[in-house]
Order: C-alpha cells, then structure tokens, then sequence
C-alpha cells in the first residue's frame, strides 16, 4: 500500500504566498485663496489703486501628479508559479525496458540510480537511444523500504536483459501532476503536499506511483533534480 505521509519524515517546507502592498497617502485639501474684501464706498472718490497682483495660483491636489492617483494595484496579487501542482494529467503508455528493485530508505537514491546505470549501460552496449525520461514506478512502500520498477522509453525490443530486466509498457491512465525541484532527500517536502492535495479534493490514489526524471539522475547535482510525480487516480 502507497504511504504518501510515511515516505520520510521531515518538516513541511511551504512557499509563502507574496503579498504586494501599496501605501495610501492622504493628502491635505489646499485651501482655497480668500475672497477680496469689496471696496467700501466713499464720500469722495479715492484715488485710483493700482491694480493689486492677482494671488498666486495655488494647486490643489488634484492638479498635482502623485502617486495616491496613480492606478492602485490591487491589495494583494497572487502567486505566479510555473510549475503545475494537482493537474490533471493523462499518462500514455510508452514501450519501455524495465528492472525491478528494492531498497531501504537510507540508501534510496543510491539504488535507484544503480538501477538507471544497469539499464543505461544496457542501451548504450546496443547503440540504443532513449525516446523519453527515465522513471521510477513505486508499487509499494513502508516505513523502512520499498520495491520499485526503473524503465526508460525506447521504441525498438532490447536484447540480453540482464537479472530483474523485461520489456514492458509504462503505466497509463488518469493522473495528477506535480513538479519536484531539488534533492531526492527533500522529496518527503512534496509528497506530504501531495498527501495534503488528495486530502483537501478527496481524491483516491491508486497504490502507485511514478517520478519522472526530467533531468538526468546520472548526470545532473542531486540538488538541481526536476521531478515530474504522477499520482495515478482511482
């Protein structure tokens, strides 16, 4: 039985959501220039003033650019993030070349790797090109270990399989996808999420599921890893 919540124990590393705040400045209405004072009549006519200047024009706040009037952004915009996390997915099956596995936990990404080797070596004796990414296919997982199948695509029958090796077809069907970036050991980070997505939609995941190497295991630093996993749907 698949253990979402079981694959490691660590902490849950959440991506706070960015909130862009704009400040509102409050701007003092200008007072407007006082009235002139109307002349008051006379017995006899006064000289002729010289005409007072006209008051400084003084600009109200409307008339003065400011960032109070500039097109207020909303008070918070949601994150943009490039990688899909729950989408739907329809997994094709692909003719793959395939080894069976084991391994502990402590020594997980060791082991799969080992069994990427075997089946690179494998097509590479035979001149034989992949068509796709590696993947790994998880059937069945516990507290301290789990089997797995390693396959990668290829689009002709390979020869000379070795121990645990066979032709097959990888799995197809309804499916979620999620996007892993960084080291297999932070993998736990996602697979709670995972865990936590099902949960929230009350969605029923099959007992499997699937890593898609997206960048090469053997060749890439574990800590720049991009890992399709595909939750295949009940």
């Amino acid at each position: 039985m698949i253990r979402f919540d079981g694959f490691r124990s660590a902490l849950v590393a959440l991506v706070p959501a960015v909130a862009i705040c704009w400040g509102s400045a409050t701007l003092a209405q200008a007072p407007a220039p006082a009235a002139s004072p109307s002349p008051v009549p006379s017995a006899s006519p006064a000289p002729a003033a010289s005409p007072a200047p006209p008051p400084a024009e003084t600009k109200s706040p409307a008339d003065t650019p400011s960032a109070a009037q500039s097109p207020t952004p909303p008070a918070s915009a949601p994150v943009q993030t490039a990688d899909p996390f729950g989408e739907e997915f329809t997994l094709e099956p692909k003719k793959v070349v395939m080894m069976k596995g084991n391994a502990n936990w402590d020594a997980a990404f060791d082991a799969l790797v080992d069994s990427l080797k075997a089946l690179t070596a494998l097509l590479d004796k035979q001149n034989i090109k992949p068509t796709g990414n590696p993947m790994i296919v998880y059937t069945s997982t516990d507290d301290t270990g789990f089997t797995f199948i390693a396959e990668i695509p290829v689009d002709q029958e390979v020869k000379n399989l070795g121990k645990n090796m066979s032709m097959g077809n990888s799995p197809d069907g309804r499916a979620l996808k999620f996007v892993h970036r960084g080291s297999y050991d932070n993998m736990d980070n996602t697979y709670e999420a995972i865990t936590n997505h099902l949960d929230d939609k009350k969605l029923e995941a099959k007992d499997t599921f699937i890593e898609e190497y997206t960048t090469d295991p053997l060749k890439t630093a574990e800590d720049k890893l991009v890992i399709n996993v595909y939750v295949p749907l009940k």
